[in-house]
């Protein structure tokens, strides 16, 4: 993303009291579920519409004064989510990366969780009471990580919403990463993965 740079843990908390901390969670669980009764899913992964209009993940701006990234973050989580973000917590191990922009003095930091699916079922079913819901979150999305044989249906399509500051970046290096975009199977008749050159390969054509 341009004007975008990538921080060293270290290098971003040594930044002066002028900069704001932001951390934000990717929230995923394994999934045995099957799409049309046939195709593997793998995995849940949430993002979350935002008030703007714009696809993001949970969490917010962070007081450094009031502990550590990770006490802020969980604070945001409980505010977002709701009660049932307290059967979980993210920790240090949990982060995977820092950015600044060319703009206002704010460096964003995010973490990957993994979840049991009962865990990210239940934050699913108790978001709407949280007390950020219909405010600054407007509800909870499943990412489809699968694409239809049309070659547009599912994550193609999905990656064409808009999505605030990084985070489409940082879904696509996430699933990268994580290794949750590779699927094997389906009806297709290609137990392959297959690569669309978009910094992350696509799952099999279902």
């Amino acid at each position: 993303m341009a004007g975008v740079r990538r921080l060293q843990l270290e290098e971003a908390l040594a930044l002066g009291s002028e900069w704001r901390h932001a951390c934000h969670a990717l929230l995923y669980a394994p999934d045995p579920g099957l799409l049309f009764g046939r195709i593997p899913l793998r995995y849940a992964v949430l993002m979350q519409m935002r008030f703007d209009g714009r696809l993001g993940f949970p969490g917010g701006l962070v007081n450094r004064q009031d502990g550590s990234l990770e006490d802020g973050l969980n604070r945001e989580l409980s505010e977002e989510l709701g009660e049932a973000a307290a059967a979980f917590r993210v920790e240090r191990t949990d982060y995977r990366s820092s950015h600044v922009g060319s703009g206002p003095h704010v460096v964003a930091h995010f973490y990957a969780k993994l979840l049991t699916l009962e865990q990210l079922t239940a934050v699913e079913i108790g978001a709407p009471r949280a007390k950020d819901h219909g405010l600054e979150v407007l509800g909870l999305v499943r990412v489809p990580l699968y694409t239809l044989r049309d070659g547009v249906g599912g994550l193609p399509a999905f990656l064409e919403n808009s999505f605030i500051g990084t985070a489409r970046e940082q879904l696509l290096e996430a699933l990268k990463d994580l290794r949750l975009d590779l699927f094997q199977g389906g009806d297709s008749g290609k137990g392959q993965e297959a690569g669309r050159g978009e910094q992350v390969s696509e799952p099999v054509l279902v």
